[in-house]
């Protein structure tokens, strides 16, 4: 295809790392080969029963046709009382838009908001997909490396250096894509404090990951610590990896009424409503026993602890036990400059998870696909068995390091 007929603000970003990272996975599958694919943040749960039974009485009782632009009135009314009941947050259901996937309401969000050259911080390590929407949008992507011994956290001394007049967003994960990084009422009340002297950055917060929680705490809120950021904060949100719901595609943002209007405007002349059977099933998932959640972050912790025992164990690899998420986040710089036996030197992450990929066959996303290496992520959203399986690779493998 002629390279003219793309647009420029398509050809200035890339494919999802993470999803080329399961796609070379699958493809040494099909060639015959076994790997332990440890690349995909997704649960490995079935949505709960009670879910799916919402979502067939809903198809049974008429909800096939368009819903209001920013959702059922049913489902945002659930969104209300669960940032109430959970988050301490007050909400008008006007204040509320139900997206396809949280990774919509963001695009979304930046996409509504952004001219050309707006820059928006994102600490690093990010979800690889963070930068890429940006540019999508003629924002400047302003990634601010957090390096290990700050917790791959964001401190307010960068914060302060890298707002500009130019800044339009701060975007904040928390528990973190790919460290488990979670901000604390202190971290965040540091932060606030610098944001306090700079009424033109809006703040972004992405909390898909507040239920997967490995402290007994529940994930803290930035709103809940600075409430007087409310009026250019946009909570995002939804139902994906806490109900094992990724498919269901609901996702939302919660946030000034100008904004959100914003958003029901650009959505109704691009994706259009959520799906309403879907939307049924989030609310019957906000509404209901939330016993499942609890059941799959002791499972998620089982297998954060055991997995990161083994990391650990192997010489040249460590990792710090994150706070929530369901991923490790994998320091790989002592195997940086060896080599296999007659081998190609490994020089980056990216060259060590080659090698783990095709010398062990275990598939995992390299550090510089998140802005911060030398690292490698592995994903806990699979089984016990998986993980061994795939931490007995990897240690046989570097073991054959020189």
């Amino acid at each position: 295809m002629n390279q003219s007929r793309i647009a420029q603000r398509v050809r200035r970003i890339k494919p999802s790392p993470s999803t080329a990272a399961a796609d070379r996975a699958n493809e040494l599958r099909r060639e015959g080969k076994s790997i332990v694919n440890l690349v995909i943040g997704e649960p490995d749960f079935d949505t709960p029963p009670s879910i799916r039974q919402a979502a067939a009485y809903a198809m049974e009782h008429g909800a096939t046709r368009y819903t209001a632009m920013l959702g059922t009135l049913e489902l945002r009314q659930a969104i209300v009382a669960k940032l109430a009941r959970e988050n301490g947050l007050t909400y008008a259901p006007t204040e509320i838009i139900a997206t396809n996937g949280a990774k919509s309401a963001i695009y979304s969000a930046l996409a509504a908001t952004l001219e050309p050259g707006d820059e928006v911080i994102i600490p690093a390590p990010y979800w690889v997909s963070y930068p890429d929407m940006v540019l999508a949008n003629d924002g400047t992507p302003v990634a601010v490396a957090c390096p290990e011994h700050q917790g791959f956290k964001l401190t307010p001394a960068q914060l302060e250096s890298a707002i500009t007049p130019r800044t339009r967003w701060l975007l904040i994960n928390s528990p973190s894509n790919p460290t488990g990084a979670a901000y604390s009422a202190l971290e965040y009340r540091a932060l606030a404090e610098v944001l306090a002297r700079h009424p033109h950055v809006l703040v972004m917060t992405d909390d898909i990951y507040e239920h997967i929680r490995f402290d007994g705490r529940q994930t803290l809120h930035l709103l809940a610590v600075a409430p007087d950021l409310r009026d250019r904060t946009l909570a995002i949100n939804g139902v994906s990896k806490t109900y094992a719901m990724t498919g269901w595609r609901i996702g939302w943002a919660a946030g000034p009424r100008d904004l959100i209007q914003a958003l029901e405007t650009l959505l109704s002349q691009s994706a259009g409503n959520c799906c309403a059977v879907s939307q049924a099933a989030a609310a019957a998932a906000l509404n209901g026993d939330q016993g499942f959640v609890a059941e799959c972050v002791a499972i998620y912790q089982e297998r954060r602890d055991r997995t990161a025992q083994r990391i650990n164990a192997i010489p040249g690899l460590s990792c710090a036990v994150p706070d929530g998420a369901f991923y490790l986040y994998v320091n790989c710089a002592g195997l940086i400059g060896k080599s296999a036996r007659g081998g190609k030197r490994l020089a980056t992450d990216g060259d060590v998870v080659m090698h783990l990929l095709e010398s062990a066959g275990v598939a995992v996303v390299a550090g510089a696909a998140y802005g911060l290496s030398p690292y490698f992520r592995v994903s806990i959203a699979t089984s016990i068995e998986t993980l061994m399986e795939g931490m007995d690779r990897m240690a046989r493998v570097v073991a054959d390091l020189v």
